[in-house]
This record gives structure tokens, C-alpha cells and sequence, in this order.
């Protein structure tokens, strides 16, 4: 592990916290502590009572430190604890309607907080911070549930933006050098610049703001009512979820549905994840070639499926 990366983690950690005021006495400006306002969430979205010893091991704390945060919520009558019914030698824990009321109030001062900290972040910002943040959630294990796969036009930033991920990521992953990062910027350029007809598109993957993936779809070059698929992509954090395979059949349909006869793509033997989407897509292999790109020799393929 580099130095580097860990100091970056802990100057971020150490901004955030400043940031959002958790080494504040009180959490968004109420009366509790962080902890505190941690336990009283943790009880308002449980339905039904709870013992003391789960909600110490939910919130992972100190069961004693536990059972004086508590009693201190009883004293202040926004919680009600009483001997468990199955195990005498425990409590259950549940929120009084008091205490449903200082949750409410304490969502409203975090809301506020969260607002003034934000006030003057612009709109796309905003939009790159959150997106942010769910990167950070998936990378590091949250299982969160993820919001609905939303398949847009491409707007102003997003072509530059999938050229340098796309360089990044098949890097990574196959080694591939800077000619296909080249490579890929003039076949963008060529789908910008080439006519509306005959027809193209291209859809753009999001996902709780942040852009999961891409496609399009435009003439293939000399071939008559052949449609080329093109740069299919999808970030590894949102992998496994079917967003390649969704890609691949809003690009199907939109060339069976504007008169192509057939559809092509192009490929290579080590894109497994890719060919099995494709073949799955009733794509199949009409051409192989062995290749010497982007530094590496690997073996080329050209896929193909019609329509009727």
C-alpha cells in the first residue's frame, strides 16, 4: 500500500469530518451527541422492538457505553424499555412517540446542514459529489441498494469522459497503451460527425447520478444496410447488475426497428464478459484475425447477427 494513498484517504477524512461537523459537540446543531443520533436512527427504522444486545452489535458499540446512552434516552422519555418476553435477562428497546419527534426534528437540522454545506456547490457539481459518494459506498463493500438503470442521450462532457474511462479500464484490464485510447477518440469523432442518415445513437448508462456505461450504434462503413455496434463499456462497479446486456439490446432494437438488415461488431477473444453478452444477443462469430494493437497480440473477431 502506498504511503501516498493513505495519507490521501486521511487528509480527505480529516476534511470531511471538519466539514460536515462530526467532531462537533452536538450533531447538526441539536441536542445529541453523533452516537446518540446514531442509536435513535438505528431504533426509528426498526419496526418492531429490539433487545439492547442487537443494537449493540448493529451499531457496534460498547454495550455498556450502550446501556448509559439508554437510560439517559429514558430519563428524557424518547424511548420505552421492557423485560423481553422470550429472555427475561434482556430488555426491549423501542422509540417513544417523543422520541419519533426528536428523529423527525433531528432529519430536519441534518437536511439543513447538508443544504448549507451545499448552498453555494453548483447544480453539476452537486450531480459529480453524489456520484462521488456512491463510488466510494460500492468500491468499499456498502450493500446499498442501488437505484434504477436510466439509458439517456449523451450530453456535453460525456464522449470525453467515456474516452478517458474507457482508456483507463482496458488498461487495467488487458494491458492495452495509449493507440487505443487514440484509436477510440476518433471513433467517437467519426459518430459525431457522421450524418443523421442513415440512422445512429448513442446511450449513455446512469445510475445514482454517476455514468455506468455506453453504447452506440451507427452505419457499418462500405456495407449496405449493416449497422456497426460500438464501444460498448461498463464501469466494474456496476458490473453483474445486467447493464451491458441492456446496452446491447436498446442498440439491437434501435437498428431492427430503423431497417438494418443485419448488425456487426467488433471484438477480441480476451473481452470474455463482452462475448457472452453478444452471444446471448444471438450475435455470432463470421470472421477471426489475429492482431498485433494497442501492444499487445491477441486474436480479433467479428460478430454478427440478422434481422428478418
Amino acid at each position: 500500500m502506498s504511503n501516498n494513498v493513505i495519507a490521501d484517504v486521511r487528509a480527505f477524512n480529516r476534511f470531511y469530518t471538519h466539514q460536515i461537523g462530526l467532531l462537533d459537540e452536538h450533531i447538526a446543531k441539536s441536542l445529541f451527541s453523533l452516537t446518540e443520533g446514531r442509536v435513535l436512527y438505528e431504533l426509528a427504522k426498526r419496526d418492531n422492538p429490539t433487545s439492547g444486545a442487537d443494537l449493540a452489535q448493529s451499531l457496534n458499540l460498547d454495550p455498556a457505553y450502550l446501556s448509559r446512552i439508554l437510560q439517559k434516552f429514558v430519563a428524557q422519555e424518547l424511548v420505552v424499555m421492557s423485560p423481553s418476553l422470550t429472555d427475561r435477562r434482556s430488555n426491549q428497546v423501542v422509540l417513544s412517540r417523543d422520541g419519533d419527534a426528536a428523529v423527525a426534528r433531528l432529519e430536519e437540522l441534518n437536511d439543513d446542514a447538508i443544504g448549507g454545506v451545499l448552498e453555494n456547490v453548483t447544480a453539476a457539481d452537486r450531480q459529480a459529489l453524489v456520484a462521488a459518494m456512491a463510488t466510494i459506498r460500492t468500491i468499499l463493500g456498502d450493500e446499498r441498494r442501488r437505484g434504477p438503470l436510466i439509458l439517456r442521450p449523451h450530453r456535453v462532457g460525456d464522449i470525453g469522459w467515456m474516452v478517458h474511462r474507457q482508456g483507463i479500464l482496458y488498461n487495467r484490464q488487458f494491458g492495452w497503451n495509449l493507440e487505443f485510447e487514440t484509436l477510440i477518440a476518433g471513433i467517437y469523432s467519426a459518430y459525431q460527425a457522421a450524418p443523421r442518415n442513415p440512422p445512429k445513437d448513442l446511450w449513455v448508462a446512469e445510475q445514482d447520478g454517476a455514468i455506468v456505461g455506453s453504447i452506440f450504434v451507427m452505419p457499418t462503413e462500405n456495407i449496405e444496410g449493416s449497422a456497426q455496434l460500438r464501444m460498448l463499456y461498463v464501469e466494474p462497479a456496476a458490473r453483474g447488475q445486467g447493464v451491458g446486456a441492456a446496452l446491447v439490446n436498446q442498440a439491437v432494437s434501435f437498428a431492427r426497428d430503423h431497417g438494418y438488415s443485419r448488425m456487426r461488431l467488433w471484438t477480441h477473444t480476451i473481452q470474455e464478459s463482452a462475448r457472452r453478452i453478444y452471444a446471448a444477443a444471438s450475435f455470432r462469430i463470421v470472421e477471426t484475425m489475429p492482431e498485433d494493437n494497442f501492444g499487445v497480440t491477441m486474436m480479433g473477431e467479428i460478430w454478427e447477427r440478422t434481422f428478418d
